[in-house]
C-alpha cells in the first residue's frame, strides 16, 4: 500500500467568462508553463451523448505516481492511489501494460521512452462547460488563477514547426508483405483479426509541441483530443475514440472499426457514409471487436446487463467518417474501478481477436514499441467515475532526445487488400502529415 499524505481542502469556484472558446485556449497556454499538464478537449463535438463537459485542464502535480516498467504492478499501484486520494486524478496508461496483464513482452525499438503509467493529482483542475468555468484549487487561489488565465496572451506562432521530414519505420513493400503474412495466419486459423500499425518518425528535430498540437487540433477537431506534458515528454493527441467510461455504475465502451474519407459535398459525403455502413469487410471487423469488448466487460459486469446500444453507427469527423458501436453494462459492486479498466485493457479495437494471440503477433510483426500509442489518457473524478480515450491520431515527442513519432494502423482480416490497408494508414495520417508540412508530403 502506497502512503499518500493528506492534502488541504480544495477550493472550488465558478466563473462566467464572456468568450469560452478564447478562455479554453488561454487556459492551455497558461497551463503550458507548468511541468505537468493534461488538457482534454471535446471540441464541441455534437455526436457524443456521453460527454460531460467541453474541456478539462489539469495543471501541476501535487502528488504523482510514475511506474517505469511493466513488472512493477502498475495497476495495483494505481488502485492504491485511487483508494487513498478520492480526488481528481489525471494520467495515462501505455499499451505495454499488456505485459502486466498477460504473459507478454515488449522488445521493439522505443524512441520516446515514456513510463508505462503516469497519474497525478493536480494542483488545479479547470472544468470548462458551455456557459461557465469551474476552477478547483488546492492552493485556495481560484480567483487569482482565473485572472491569470484571462490575462494570458494567445499570440503563439502556430507556424513555429513546419517542413519536418518524417520517414516510415517499415518500407511500403515490407508493409505489404507483412499484411500478407498476417492474412496467412488468419487463413490458418491463428486469429480472426489483427490491428497492425507502423511508425513514422523524425530524428534530431526541434519542435514547439504546443503550437503543433494547436494546429493538429484545429485540423481534426476530435472529441477526445489531449495535450499531455510530463517534463520533456509530450503527447499531442486528436483521438476520435473513447476506450471506457464509468458513470455511476454504468460502463460505456465505444470501439471504432471502419473508416472512409469525407466527401466534398453533402451528397458525396452521404453516399460515402452509406458505402461504409454497407461494407461487408468493415461490418465484419466491427462486429468482431464488439464481441471482444462484450467478452472483456463480462469480467466486470452484472450478469445480463451487457448491451449493444448501437451497432454500426457511422459518424462524421473533420477528415474521415468512422463506424462506431456502443456497448454498455453495469459494473458489479465488488469490482474496483481500476480492475474494470484492467479487464478491458488494451482496448480490443487496437489489438484484434483473439486478443492474446493478436498481441503476440503484433510484437512479432511491428517494428516499434507502441508505448503510449494505443494506450489511454483520461481521468478519475473524486466520486470514482472515469473516462479514458484511445490514443490514436497522435504525435509523441521527446524533447530531450529530439525524437518525434506517430503511428497509424488498421485491422487486418481475411479479405484485406494490402494496398488498400496502406492507403487507409495514409488517410488516418493525413492530418498529422498536413500539420508538420506546408507542402504535400511524400511517404
Amino acid at each position: 500500500m502506497i502512503d499518500f499524505p493528506t492534502l488541504t481542502h480544495t477550493q472550488k469556484t465558478t466563473f462566467f467568462p464572456t468568450d469560452l472558446a478564447l478562455f479554453k485556449r488561454q487556459a492551455l497556454l497558461w497551463a503550458n508553463h507548468f511541468d505537468t499538464v493534461c488538457y482534454l478537449d471535446s471540441n464541441e463535438y455534437q455526436h457524443d451523448k456521453y460527454s460531460t463537459c467541453e474541456g478539462l485542464v489539469a495543471v501541476g502535480a501535487a502528488r504523482e505516481l510514475t511506474v517505469a516498467h511493466t513488472d512493477e504492478g502498475a495497476f495495483e499501484q494505481l488502485k492504491d492511489l485511487v483508494d487513498a486520494r478520492k480526488s481528481w486524478l489525471f494520467g495515462f496508461m501505455t499499451y505495454d501494460l499488456k505485459n502486466d496483464i498477460e504473459r507478454l513482452e515488449s522488445h521493439n525499438f522505443d524512441g520516446i521512452k515514456m513510463p508505462v503509467l503516469h497519474f497525478f493529482e493536480p494542483k488545479y483542475v479547470i472544468q470548462i462547460y458551455d456557459e461557465k468555468v469551474v476552477i478547483h484549487s488546492q492552493e485556495n487561489d481560484s480567483e487569482f488563477v482565473f485572472h491569470q488565465i484571462q490575462n494570458t496572451r494567445v499570440d503563439i506562432d502556430l507556424n513555429a514547426t513546419t517542413n519536418i521530414a518524417v520517414q516510415p519505420r517499415i518500407p511500403k513493400n515490407k508493409y505489404l508483405n507483412i499484411v500478407e503474412k498476417i492474412r496467412q495466419h488468419i487463413i490458418e486459423g491463428d486469429l480472426y483479426e489483427m490491428n497492425f500499425c507502423q511508425e513514422f518518425f523524425a530524428e534530431n528535430t526541434e519542435i514547439e509541441p504546443l503550437a503543433l498540437f494547436l494546429r493538429l487540433n484545429e485540423l481534426a477537431k476530435a472529441p477526445f483530443s489531449s495535450f499531455y506534458k510530463k517534463n520533456n515528454q509530450y503527447l499531442l493527441c486528436t483521438s476520435p475514440e473513447r476506450f471506457l467510461k464509468k458513470q455511476g455504475q454504468q460502463l460505456i465502451s465505444q470501439p471504432i472499426k471502419g473508416t472512409i474519407k469525407r466527401g466534398n459535398t453533402v451528397t458525396e459525403d452521404t453516399k460515402l457514409q452509406s458505402t461504409l455502413r454497407q461494407s461487408v469487410k468493415d461490418r465484419a471487423e466491427n462486429v468482431m471487436i464488439v464481441d471482444l469488448v462484450r467478452n472483456d466487460l463480462t469480467r466486470s459486469s452484472e450478469t445480463g446487463t451487457i448491451r449493444v446500444e448501437e451497432l454500426f453507427g457511422v459518424y462524421p469527423f473533420e477528415q474521415v467518417n468512422h463506424m462506431i458501436s456502443t456497448i454498455t453494462s453495469t459494473l458489479r459492486e465488488d469490482i474496483h474501478a481500476v480492475d474494470a479498466i484492467r479487464h478491458a485493457f488494451p482496448m480490443g479495437s487496437m489489438t484484434g481477436a483473439p486478443k492474446v494471440m493478436s498481441m503476440q503477433l503484433i510484437e512479432q510483426y511491428e517494428q516499434t514499441r507502441r508505448g503510449l500509442y494505443s494506450g489511454a489518457v483520461g481521468y478519475f473524478t473524486p466520486d470514482g467515475d472515469f473516462d479514458f480515450n484511445v490514443v490514436i491520431r497522435s504525435m509523441l515527442y521527446n524533447a530531450s532526445s529530439r525524437y518525434l513519432s506517430f503511428q497509424v494502423g488498421g485491422a487486418i482480416v481475411y479479405d484485406s487488400v494490402p494496398e488498400r490497408e496502406y492507403e487507409e494508414c495514409l488517410l488516418k495520417a493525413k492530418a498529422m502529415l498536413e500539420t508538420i508540412s506546408s507542402q504535400k508530403h511524400r511517404v
